[in-house]
């Protein structure tokens, strides 16, 4: 019960923070779930730790196209790199079978310092004057498509074998290919969850395994509690988050986050790498 409780805490928790940033909270929902949880990095884990992200896409997606900030045109064109390669990541999933756990960490590792050094860099940028959010989409030739898909399709991919939103890699990517400005950019990212991870999901559980599927039914009513504890922790941080706190100090708490779950990667990860030295 302890850890039940601390597990739907940090999932309202981790939905409020990376709402207003963009961010599905993949990246900490998977280690929430595996270290207080004890749950096994597997296709079952994956698929919850998605559903989570969904929810925070859906909650926060939904509230940023109020505002106007979503490039339907963007969207559209990333979404044809990004779901093909969610369906190879499943493939990559089932093909690593009892590797999924030391690549699943090693990866992660690898996002984790990318994400932190990346976070790190834009906390120390000298802060920019505030512009009026732009409301229209840019015209069609401004998307750069073919840079724009392949830069999905590795967020795509990613997602399905990390069970992130791929916030992280849509964000800048849209951006820099779709010439979009910070808050839309963060808009039309959420979009492009509100599809790619479902598939995923869905892909997922078709493969999962008898003995999966037993211990989803064992944890049935607490983990449809998740959903609804993410979905509020979202709607409030998209509402609350985009007026009242400020994106340094979000940056801060992701910072936190994820340097704590990177040293228990590294922790976990090192002695396996040395064992097959």
């Amino acid at each position: 019960m302890i850890d039940q409780a601390i597990l739907a805490v940090g999932v309202f928790l981790i939905a409020f923070t990376f709402a207003p940033v963009g961010m599905g909270g993949g990246l900490i929902f998977v280690p929430l779930l595996h270290y207080v949880g004890g749950w096994t990095i597997d296709g079952a884990l994956i698929a919850v730790s998605l559903s989570l992200t969904a929810v925070v896409s859906y909650g926060s997606g939904l509230a940023h196209r109020k505002k106007g900030h979503v490039s339907d045109a963007a969207v559209k064109s990333g979404l044809v790199g990004a779901v093909p390669a969610a369906l190879l990541g499943v493939a990559i999933v089932l093909s690593l079978g009892s590797d999924l756990d030391l690549v699943f960490k090693l990866l992660s590792t690898i996002m984790l310092v990318w994400s932190l050094r990346k976070t790190l860099k834009k906390l120390g940028a000298p802060p920019t004057s505030a512009v009026a959010p732009e409301t229209e989409e840019p015209p069609a030739a401004a998307v750069e498509h073919w840079p724009l898909r392949i830069g999905t399709g590795i967020g795509g991919m990613l997602s399905s074998i990390l069970a992130i939103g791929s916030g992280v890699i849509y964000v800048p990517v849209l951006q820099q290919y779709a010439h979009l400005p910070t808050r839309k950019a963060i808009g039309s990212s959420l979009h492009l969850m509100m599809v790619v991870v479902p598939v995923a999901i869905v892909t997922h559980l078709i493969f999962i395994e008898a003995s999966d599927w037993e211990t989803l039914r064992e944890q049935a009513w607490f983990l449809l509690s998740l959903p609804l504890l993410t979905y509020v922790g979202a709607k409030l941080g998209a509402v609350f988050g985009m007026k009242y706190i400020s994106s340094e100090n979000i940056l801060r708490v992701f910072c936190f986050l994820i340097a704590i779950v990177l040293v228990k990667y590294l922790l976990d990860v090192v002695p396996q790498l040395l064992a097959l030295v």
